[in-house]
């Protein structure tokens, strides 16, 4: 069983001194593949379905580089690693659409708090209660994701205490979001939702981890994973997503793996056990100290994504994956992108010089990538 999997990435643009700019507008008008955000100072892409890693390491790079020369073209542009707006610019919002109506919601209901940068990662299931379990799963369990994708220590020149200041801040909406019994119950609770307007549409369901499909939320194939930063580095990427392919894979084999089932924990607490797992590893990543789903004991985020390694790992050998998933020890040793980050900060780096570095060690690991790996565009 190898799944469908593929990346919805949100990236910055601006200078290479580490300055965001408002350029979607051109970027869209003048490059297909490229999507607006509501505000003009990043752009979206989006990777075909892939089952293969191979595959979709190109598809990772390969847009990334044709922006890359259209931005240097447009004036010595770049791309700006980090999901925040790190050195300026969270005072005011960028419109990139001043048409859009929805736009305006969001402007005017959240403001520069959604302007982040991420990555989300679907993984296709098209079995929708399959799909539901999965969900519940890999929703007690995303705090783990976000402690090895952290990257948004930053917002405006200062260091925010947040290893991820976008997860610290960003407005999950609805504020209350069930854990869903099954996909009826999922159906019934969206339009009840729209119905009361706490949702405007089927997308505006901000959680960590939601079902997602074609015509949501009645057709559904894939579990989306929302609550990573943005991994500039598309290796560590893929270790990630292994992680998340090889248990969903031991989820969807074992039906016992349910915290309905296998929680000594109602629903509710259930929430409240997530919640305050996210809200400690959007603080202290990777040393966030957490508690564990089933039985409540406590842990360090690194410890349990170490287990969750050395249990999976045979499944991964086993679906022919495990190279993929090898680097994820590497994360737990030298830190994610924010503690690393941070570490420079520590011995004097300021804010502007910590990104411009990020800025050129990124653009050099995407061309080694690409000239060894891929046909360069």
């Amino acid at each position: 069983m190898v799944l469908l999997k593929g990346f919805e990435i949100e990236i910055y643009t601006g200078t290479h001194q580490g300055e965001i700019l408002g350029l979607s507008d051109r970027i869209v008008a003048d490059l297909d593949g490229f999507m607006r955000e509501p505000d003009s100072r990043n752009v979206e892409y989006i990777t075909p379905p892939s089952v293969s890693y191979e595959s979709l390491l190109c598809d990772l790079l390969t847009p990334r580089r044709k922006l890359r020369n259209y931005l240097q073209r447009l004036g010595n542009y770049t791309l700006v690693p980090g999901s925040t707006l790190s050195l300026l610019g969270s005072d005011r919002f960028y419109r990139s659409d001043l048409t859009n109506p929805y736009h305006d919601y969001i402007e005017q209901t959240y403001g520069t708090k959604v302007v982040t940068a991420s990555v989300h990662i679907n993984v296709g299931i098209s079995d929708p209660e399959l799909l539901m379990r999965a969900c519940r799963v890999i929703r007690m369990e995303a705090p783990l994701f976000l402690a090895l994708s952290a990257s948004s220590p930053f917002l405006n020149s200062q260091a925010t205490g947040y290893h991820s200041t976008r997860w610290g801040l960003f407005p999950q909406t609805p504020g209350y979001v069930p854990l869903f019994t099954s996909h009826v119950h999922h159906i019934q609770w969206v339009e009840e939702q729209l119905e009361k307007g706490t949702m405007q549409n089927v997308r505006h369901l901000w959680s960590s981890v939601r079902p997602n499909g074609d015509r949501r939320p009645y057709d559904l194939n894939r579990l989306e994973l929302r609550i990573c930063d943005l991994v500039t580095d598309p290796i560590s990427l893929l270790a990630i997503t292994a992680l998340l392919e090889a248990r969903l894979i031991q989820i969807l084999e074992n039906p016992q793996i349910d915290p309905l089932i296998t929680s000594k924990f109602s629903p509710e607490e259930l929430i409240n056990l997530t919640d305050d797992n996210e809200k400690a590893v959007a603080k202290n990543s990777l040393d966030a100290h957490l508690m564990k789903w089933e039985d409540g004991s406590r842990i360090i985020a690194r410890d349990w994504i170490e287990e969750l390694y050395q249990q999976l790992w045979s499944i991964t050998k086993q679906q022919g994956f495990s190279c993929f998933l090898s680097p994820l020890p590497k994360i737990l040793r030298t830190g994610n992108e924010a503690q690393q980050w941070l570490q420079l900060h520590n011995v004097g780096f300021d804010a502007q010089r910590v990104i411009t570095q990020a800025i050129l060690a990124t653009e050099e690991r995407e061309n080694e990538l690409e000239s060894k790996l891929c046909s360069r565009v």
